[in-house]
């Protein structure tokens, strides 16, 4: 099982304790009196942009907490394409990471997640590009779906639909796609497949979230006319919980680590702006509901639930919050009897949770162990307990999946703790717990989602449940809860997991890629897991017949639950240069299990477990190396070093204070990981170190930097400067500006052939100025723009070398794109300088 784990620690809005993602909520009586004012208000609005962290936390959190309206966010992608701050994961793993990101956030701004079908490819420049990757059609009938199960009164568009090629082709195309879906949701004609779970509905109005941003300047957008905006004063101060709107928009931004989101609070007025793009203006323009109904006459039969609440928020008393569960209990009766599904649904669960909360009414099932298996047994200790006077009788527990009910008929009394335990047995058909869109093979732009009930969903679908059947004032009422794993930590405290449930045996190649530079064989290393007590079985290695492996398969026996062993199968590679995939077989009693577990384990978000093929890459390839050791500075975090050591390098991975010239000594080339000078302070004053250790004879490789926000103006040992530059097609047409140069040539001849195959994008954030000094040695560009000439530039200084490239290794060389191996072995292997030819500053 490969674990990636690092400590954060934040405070949570409701309080100044430590929060840890999956424990109960527990709100206090200023949120509980909060919760009934938005019980009252039946309006909603949906915030639509196409990333994590596109979103606007300060209105989303002033339309939930100072509105009341129940607020949506629709990120189209899960952010997959984005870099990653705080770890190693890339791609579909950072899709994870954002998504619960963006989930924490919402749980501190008061919002609500979606998203779309989308992949975030990578950046794109144009819309056109996006929406052909994408496959808009899907896309737009995701945003189609969503309208229709969220019933949005208002659209806000994050981004402007007017304006493409001037942000991110995501970004553009959010907006086209939310604005052609206005006139698309109310017709049932259009997506008539989801009119079996939804209906038709229409928006009342439509905006688009000006701000100065897109006016180029704060000064610009000042002088602008904006008498025509709807202006919302966003810089308010919620006095029961002692912050400002901006305050709770800050902590919500900073759920964002992966991304460096971290953001401080303001406080003070504030005002956002909306622009109408469809449906009416409001007739005042400080009312983003001007017009709309937003009370409980809007639902037939409503009208006495809105009086019965409001009578309640009028006598409600802080100081014994339970004082209103009779009346609650009283209008939770009347929403069942609605007719009108959609709120009933919505505020009857809003309203339990309310009921829950006045009576500090504390239901958890908790399972014996944290991971179980399909046809498993999984005891479950169940706690219920009722604080407050009002009576209540536990009358029975219904376990989920099973559909099973056990009587209890347990008087709840105030503050006496009832403890129960159970066997819950699980189906045999029951699912892997893992995110549901990588279950299905994706393409380049989409995921596949078959259920469309699924689809938007934001986290991983969790079957394990305990519905808890209580009978408060003659009422039953059914209170769901997840099945959880909780566990003690000498230094944490209480600490919370979600029940997992696993395959009796999983198994990972422990290399991703696996480089064969000869016919030598190698020997590969195999991990097999136990999900279970007492598994016996066999590993086989599975690759394409000219791969030779031995042996063929190795019998293995665990005999606890967790346990794992390494197993090693010696491979040789074909004679010519050759990919292969190489899988991981396990079998027991003629079932076949072939998945490798990846545990995503942050403290500011839920543990994940992805699940994915068991298999790796293996490489065929004409590689030549010359020099050993390595030393590596890692930056936001890469797989780098990994394929160093793939490559047959001595990769060392170095600490700020270990750089030192002693230390330096024993390495051939020094190699600065991704994003190293925006996130390594101490880098700022280890330039001359580094410098000296080029110019005493040996390399030194810088990889991509954000431009703007560099620890030091002094990067390089000459003058270089930093650019947005990038070419995201990965697949654009490489021209060689010096062909005779070493890095092209030694150890290993490159082509334009070992440009073929690269993910993603080819680079980013190039220089576009830079000493003369310089070399240039690679030039591409994007369709319809100018040359980019600063993917790799190579400086002689002194006896060694300075390289500065953005050329995508983080990503290419993980994949297994042979040809970066080459070029990245020449880049090392530098080393005698030549003549750089005198010229001008390059621009």
């Amino acid at each position: 099982m490969r674990k990636i784990q690092i400590q954060f620690l934040f405070i949570f809005l409701a309080g100044t304790f430590i929060s840890f993602a999956q424990q109960p909520q527990k709100p206090n009586a200023v949120e509980i009196y909060n919760q009934i004012k938005k019980l009252n208000f039946l309006g909603s609005v949906l915030y639509l942009a196409a990333h994590p962290d596109d979103e606007n936390t300060r209105l989303i959190s002033y339309l939930s907490n100072e509105v009341n309206a129940r607020t949506g966010y629709l990120s189209l992608t899960r952010g997959d394409g984005g870099q990653n701050l705080i770890g190693p994961q890339l791609r579909e793993l950072l899709g994870v990471i954002r998504t619960q990101e963006l989930i924490e956030a919402r749980k501190v701004d008061g919002g609500e997640q979606f998203f779309s079908r989308a992949n975030d490819f990578g950046y794109s420049k144009n819309p056109d590009e996006t929406l052909k990757i994408w496959d808009k059609d899907k896309v737009l009938a995701d945003v189609v779906w969503t309208i229709r199960k969220f019933q949005p009164d208002v659209i806000i568009n994050r981004f402007d639909h007017r304006s493409p090629g001037t942000t991110h082709g995501h970004h553009t195309s959010s907006a086209m796609l939310s604005v052609e879906s206005f006139n698309l949701t109310n017709d049932p004609k259009i997506y008539p497949e989801q009119l079996k779970y939804v209906k038709p509905w229409q928006v009342k109005r439509q905006f688009f979230n000006t701000s100065w941003w897109f006016y180029g300047s704060q000064e610009k957008f000042d002088a602008a006319n904006k008498s025509k905006f709807t202006k919302l004063e966003t810089g308010v101060y919620y006095t029961g919980i002692g912050k400002s709107n901006q305050e709770i928009a800050a902590l919500s931004r900073s759920r964002h680590q992966s991304q460096g989101f971290g953001s401080t609070g303001a406080r003070g007025t504030e005002t956002e702006y909306l622009e109408l793009i469809n449906g009416e203006s409001p007739a005042n323009p400080d009312q983003l509901f001007d017009g709309i109904d937003t009370t409980w006459n809007r639902v037939k039969n409503g009208k006495p639930i809105g009086e019965l609440i409001s009578k309640i928020i009028a006598k409600y008393d802080f100081s014994n919050p339970s004082a209103s569960i009779p009346e609650l209990v009283k209008a939770y009766t009347m929403i069942e009897s609605l007719e009108d599904d959609h709120w009933k649904n919505l505020k009857s669960a809003a309203i339990k949770n309310i009921i829950a909360s006045c009576s500090g009414l504390y239901l958890e099932a908790v399972a014996s162990e944290q991971e179980a298996t399909p046809g498993s047994t999984v005891k479950l200790s169940l706690e219920a307990i009722n604080r407050s006077a009002v009576g209540m009788e536990l009358m029975s527990v219904t376990t989920l999946p099973d559909h099973k009910n056990t009587i209890q008929n347990s008087i709840l009394k105030n503050n006496t703790d009832l403890k129960t335990t159970l066997q819950l047995q699980l189906p045999n058909t029951i699912e892997y717990t893992q995110p549901y869109w990588l279950k299905e093979k994706a393409t380049v732009g989409m995921y596949t989602v078959s259920n469309q009930e699924n689809i938007g969903i934001p986290d991983i679908i969790r079957e394990v449940k305990v519905v808890f059947n209580v009978k408060i004032n003659g009422v039953e009422i059914p209170f769901e809860r997840i099945v959880v794993y909780k566990y003690n930590d000498g230094v944490k405290g209480e600490m919370y997991n979600f029940l997992d449930i696993v395959p009796e045996a999983t198994t990972s190649i422990l290399e991703k890629v696996l480089i064969f530079k000869d016919t030598k064989s190698k020997m590969v290393p195999v991990k097999v897991r136990a999900g279970k007590d007492d598994i016996k079985g066999t590993l086989q290695l599975e690759l394409p017949n000219d791969w030779l492996i031995s042996p063929k398969q190795i019998p293995f026996a665990l005999e606890k639950k967790g346990m794992e062993q390494t197993f090693y199968f010696e491979v040789t590679a074909p004679i010519h240069p050759e990919e292969a995939i190489a899988k991981s077989i396990v079998t027991i009693d003629n079932q076949r299990f072939d998945k490798d577990v990846t545990i995503i384990d942050y403290s500011h978000i839920t543990k994940q477990m992805v699940l994915k093929s068991a298999e790796s890459k293996c490489l065929r390839i004409d590689l030549k190396t010359s020099g050993n050791a390595i030393g590596y500075i890692m930056g936001a975090g890469d797989e780098v070093p990994e394929s160093l050591a793939q490559m047959g390098y001595k990769v060392t991975l170095l600490k700020p204070e270990e750089i030192t010239p002693e230390k330096l000594d024993s390495f051939n080339a020094v190699i600065t990981g991704i994003r190293a000078y925006n996130t390594v302070n101490a880098l700022a004053n280890k330039q001359k170190i580094l410098f000296d250790f080029v110019k005493g004879g040996k390399n030194m490789i810088v990889q991509y930097n954000t431009f703007g926000k560099t620890v030091t103006d002094q990067i390089a040992p000459y003058p270089l400067k930093i650019s947005n530059d990038r070419v995201t097609e990965e697949n654009a047409k490489i021209t060689f500006l010096a062909p005779n140069h070493p890095v092209l040539n030694t150890p290993n001849k490159i082509s334009t052939k070992d440009f073929e195959g690269w993910t993603q994008e080819q680079g980013l954030y190039y220089p576009d100025q830079y000493d003369p000094a310089f070399t240039p040695v690679l030039s591409s560009h994007d369709n319809g723009e100018s040359p980019k000439n600063g993917a790799l530039l190579v400086a002689p200084y002194g006896k060694g070398y300075y390289i500065y490239t953005g050329l995508s290794f983080f990503r290419e060389l993980p994949e297994g794109v042979a040809g970066a191996y080459r070029l990245l072995s020449n880049i090392i292997s530098l080393k005698q300088p030549i003549e750089a030819p005198k010229q001008e500053l390059k621009k």
